[in-house]
């Protein structure tokens, strides 16, 4: 029985985690078929819980499954990498060339000259698919590892010609 509430706590957990990271992401109806074969897996799993509360061996099958759950359902949605991440970087020094280098990798780019504290440096802005984060992360440390970078994911976007080659599913090929 422990085995059994603990294998059905971490399965339910990682759907809800899943779940609640499509929904944040806009796969609506993905997230509710997703919802519907977690509740049933959530109402089994309490339902063994409730059903022997005077065992305390199934109250910490329930909790340990909870915690591991958490755990694989934020491993499985860093695999899935769904969505974008916009990343701005400052170079240590002006650099016409790793906007060159980067947009031949198939990034999109977007550059600009700028002022720091102490001189000249290479702005830009790059777009890339979550799945090749860390591929835009180890190029720009392999060209300039002083580079200022700061990431986040955006929520809307709209227009260039970087999102039509994505949604034709053309980049990094």
């Amino acid at each position: 029985m422990f085995f059994i509430i603990f294998i059905i706590n971490i399965v339910y957990v990682s759907l809800f985690t899943v779940r609640m990271i499509l929904t944040l992401k806009g796969y609506r109806y993905i997230a509710a078929f997703v919802s519907m074969v977690e509740v049933v897996i959530y109402i089994v799993g309490l339902g063994l819980v409730l059903d022997n509360l005077n065992e305390i061996q199934n109250i910490i099958a329930y909790a340990l499954g909870f915690g591991l759950g958490i755990i694989i359902g934020t491993k499985i949605e860093e695999k899935l990498a769904l969505g974008y991440i916009t990343v701005s970087v400052i170079t240590a020094v002006e650099d016409k060339e790793m906007p060159k280098i980067l947009r031949e990798k198939g990034f999109g780019v977007t550059d600009w000259s700028a002022n720091g504290l102490h001189g000249k440096r290479s702005a830009m802005q790059i777009l890339t698919p979550r799945k090749d984060e860390w591929k835009l992360y180890d190029t720009i440390k392999e060209i300039d590892p002083k580079a200022f970078v700061v990431s986040h994911e955006p929520k809307t976007i709209h227009g260039g010609f970087w999102v039509k080659t994505v949604r034709k599913g053309k980049l990094f090929k």
